[in-house]
């Protein structure tokens, strides 16, 4: 590792508790040799959401996408099982498959017609007669490690990942009595900030310490001197108790009162860049991906417990809930970036009280741009 990084990735000591630790130095939000170390290191090297299960269910179902700049093609098999590949022709490394999604009994790649079987296997190549020392059986499509959790599935390019129950640990039980599989996906929507991802990360993660100041109306159904943040291994749950806000309150409390009902929030980030916000009979997820050392997508996959036309208008006053914070958390992320590349700024504090998963964040973090670690990381709770 070039001795430059190594002095950048010195300036973070992951092992102080959190009474004494500092957030990770503004640099690492700015370094490009940090973002390259990061989808290496990060995105490719742990489990990550790609996609929805109900999007695989049947034999030929398959799906396209991208993880830390490699092309992925999930696909439903034959014999009824999940697998994933490289979307990389073997031939000449064009994408096999350009659809983002669709139904197939085989894969024809378009640049010189070489056929793959649902299960990756090399079925056929066109005008190859003559060419000596090439084993068919060993040029089929390249695998990725697959896995599905509730409604997601998650792929990883490690040659030989942790199993995905293993990374999920825990976190597989305090999820269960929700019965996220239940919800129907609805929409999805999309949005480009300009901030690295990692501010994303960290302003989900302080465990609601800016949400009286930035999100009046949210804080308006949520208990915030009981809200909670625990972490494990590879996640943070943050929770809040559910309050019913004062009648004179404004039209956009009531809107969020409408739509965030139940006797609870519970807020799931999942290393390294999945959340999941969960109300009675309502759930929206948040990827964050990176786009540069400035700029990520975050996209918001929105699933309700009922989205007949019937319902149509309160899942659509959900959303418009949904895309109020949303707004609200642009505005403050792209003040952050621009903040963190001032003279004025190196690294900050924590909270206590508040702070304990954005900590866990930096921990993990640390981890794998320092080479990783085969040891489970200690919490950290308050």
């Amino acid at each position: 590792m070039d001795s430059n990084i190594v002095a950048l990735l010195a300036l973070y000591d992951e092992t102080a508790p959190l009474e004494e630790a500092y957030t990770i130095p503004g640099p690492w939000y700015l370094n490009p040799a940090i973002e390259r170390l990061e989808k290496e290191q990060v995105f490719g090297g742990n489990w990550q959401a790609i996609g929805r299960a109900q999007q695989v269910t049947n034999a030929g179902d398959y799906f396209t996408s991208e993880v830390a700049g490699e092309p992925v093609l999930v696909v439903r098999g034959a014999d009824g099982q999940l697998r994933a590949f490289y979307n990389v022709c073997r031939h000449h490394a064009a994408a096999v498959v350009t659809a983002p999604r669709g139904h197939a009994q085989s894969f024809r790649c378009p640049y010189h017609g070489w056929n793959y079987g649902l299960d990756g296997s090399l079925k056929g190549m066109p005008e190859f007669a003559g060419v000596c020392n090439f084993d068919r059986s060993s040029n089929g499509l390249v695998p990725i490690a697959v896995g599905v959790w509730e409604n997601f599935v998650f792929v990883n390019l490690s040659p030989d990942p942790t199993p995905l129950t293993s990374f999920l640990g825990d976190l597989t039980g305090r999820v269960k009595p929700l019965e996220l599989s239940s919800l129907n996906f609805h929409s999805r929507k999309e949005y480009t900030l300009q901030c690295n991802w990692k501010v994303y990360v960290d302003n989900y993660l302080d465990g609601g310490y800016h949400v009286p100041h930035l999100h009046k109306g949210l804080n308006s159904v949520l208990d915030y001197s009981h809200y909670t943040i625990e972490n494990g291994e590879h996640y943070c749950l943050q929770s809040s108790p559910m309050v019913i806000p004062n009648a004179d309150g404004r039209a956009e409390q009531s809107q969020v009162a409408v739509t965030r009902k139940g006797d609870r929030a519970w807020y799931f980030w999942l290393y390294p860049n999945l959340m999941i916000n969960v109300y009675e009979g309502v759930m929206d997820t948040n990827l964050v991906l990176p786009l540069g050392t400035d700029k990520c997508r975050v996209i918001f996959d929105f699933f309700f417990a009922d989205v007949s036309a019937e319902r149509e208008e309160y899942n659509t006053a959900s959303i418009a809930t949904s895309d109020k914070v949303q707004e609200e958390d642009v505005g403050i992320c792209e003040s952050v970036q621009r903040g963190l590349a001032s003279r004025a700024y190196g690294a900050g504090r924590l909270s206590v009280r508040r702070e304990a998963g954005e900590h866990l964040f930096h921990r993990l973090l640390a981890r794998d741009l320092k080479g990783g670690s085969s040891q489970p990381m200690p919490l950290a709770v308050p």
